[in-house]
């Protein structure tokens, strides 16, 4: 019994040493660095866009008004129709015109008897001239009545042709071709040559125009880019439509041509641009948003989200260095695109710029940057929460003891 006394109390020694290193708590380690969403900017041609307002102008407008005078026949057009050019929209009563063209005819044809009967008579003395069978007189007068009958016919003919037009004139025509409108009179009507009232106005609807207001200081400000070389523009500069009711005009259109004046009493200018209207959508003065891409330039886009601001009001970025440490950044902006900015100054191709997880982007600290493809979000880290010793739990680690 004495002998094993020694045993029995080296491994309650041994017992109490391991009880007393189970109850100490393993070291915490150091937390993994937090995860980030970031991309990487690369420099990019940016359209040069800017929105104006117009109003749409008709490619062609005629005025429909007779060139003679007289009593309205028949109305051949159906309003607001669409009509070829040459294509015959009044009939005047031609009564006194075919009248005026059978007597011009008469006139040609006995002008032509009378030149060719003293035609013959001239040929006849030159003849008798040579042997003196006539005076030189009578020759000289015969050749000069002569050409006086060809003179008359070509007055004939042009008389002629004057009734010809006028008989025809009788039939008013369409002058282009395009959308016919109302008409202000009806058969019946008295007419006079080129009266101020128009009879009816077609207008040519595709293609269309559309007339674009810019101010002179932003016109100037984008020729001197041009100039010096920051922005490139192409031959053609696209321009697309927004209608009055929000929607957008399904073709796209470009500017034809600006103007070389500025506008005195608006000090803006006057760009047209030219659209294909093949359904007639745009009707001429229809108020549309015009957006305009004036030209192009080099440059950098950094997702909206990945900006705030400092208490300084400055806008900010955040960006990982070689060791994967954040750097605040200052920037500069010049205009939205879609949800970016266009960046002009702070940031460049290169830059690994946090995008998403930007509350754990302590700046100085070193995160784990994932490459960021989308809407996505990254989790916050699940933090163990520590434990502590409370009195509330006290009586319970007494009572598994007992």
């Amino acid at each position: 019994m004495m002998q094993r006394l020694p045993y029995l109390a080296s491994a309650l020694v041994l017992s109490s040493l391991l009880s007393a290193c189970g109850s100490q708590e393993a070291p915490a380690s150091a937390p993994p660095p937090a995860e980030v969403g970031i991309i990487t900017l690369k420099a990019q041609a940016i359209d040069l866009t800017t929105t104006l307002p117009g109003r749409v102008t008709a490619f062609q407008t005629a005025e429909v008004r007779p060139q003679v005078g007289g009593i309205v026949k028949r109305r051949v057009y159906a309003e607001g129709t669409e009509v070829k050019a040459g294509s015959v929209l009044y009939e005047l009563d031609p009564a006194t015109y075919q009248a005026a063209y059978a007597s011009a005819s008469a006139s040609l044809a006995k002008a032509n008897a009378l030149a060719k009967q003293a035609k013959l008579i001239a040929k006849r003395y030159e003849g008798l001239v040579a042997i003196k069978a006539v005076s030189q007189q009578e020759n000289d007068d015969a050749q000069a009545s002569a050409a006086q009958t060809q003179a008359d016919v070509a007055l004939a003919k042009a008389a002629l042709d004057k009734a010809r037009i006028e008989l025809n004139y009788t039939r008013i025509t369409s002058p282009i071709s395009g959308r016919s409108g109302k008409s202000s009179v009806t058969a019946g009507a008295l007419l006079t040559a080129n009266q101020v009232q128009a009879l009816t106005t077609v207008v040519q609807l595709d293609p269309i125009y559309v007339d674009m207001t810019q101010s002179s200081s932003d016109f100037l400000a984008l020729k001197r880019a041009i100039e010096q070389g920051g922005v490139s523009q192409g031959k053609r500069i696209p321009v697309t439509l927004t209608l009055s009711d929000g929607r957008s005009y399904e073709h796209i259109g470009s500017v034809a041509f600006s103007e070389s004046t500025v506008d005195p009493s608006t000090n803006s200018i006057t760009l047209r641009a030219q659209f294909p209207n093949p359904s007639g959508q745009l009707l001429p003065g229809l108020f549309v948003q015009a957006k305009v891409v004036q030209g192009q330039q080099q440059g950098v886009l950094a997702p909206q989200r990945a900006l705030s601001r400092n208490p300084q009001g400055d806008a900010t970025a955040m960006v990982l260095d070689q060791d994967n440490k954040v750097q605040p950044r200052v920037v500069k902006t010049s205009r939205a695109i879609g949800d970016k900015w266009q960046v002009i100054e702070g940031l460049e191709a290169g830059d690994r710029l946090i995008v998403d997880g930007l509350q754990r982007a302590k700046p100085g600290s070193v995160v784990e940057p994932v490459p960021f493809t989308g809407d996505q979000v990254i989790a916050p880290a699940q933090v163990e929460s520590e434990k502590t010793d409370s009195s509330s739990n006290t009586p319970s680690v007494a009572k598994k003891a007992e």
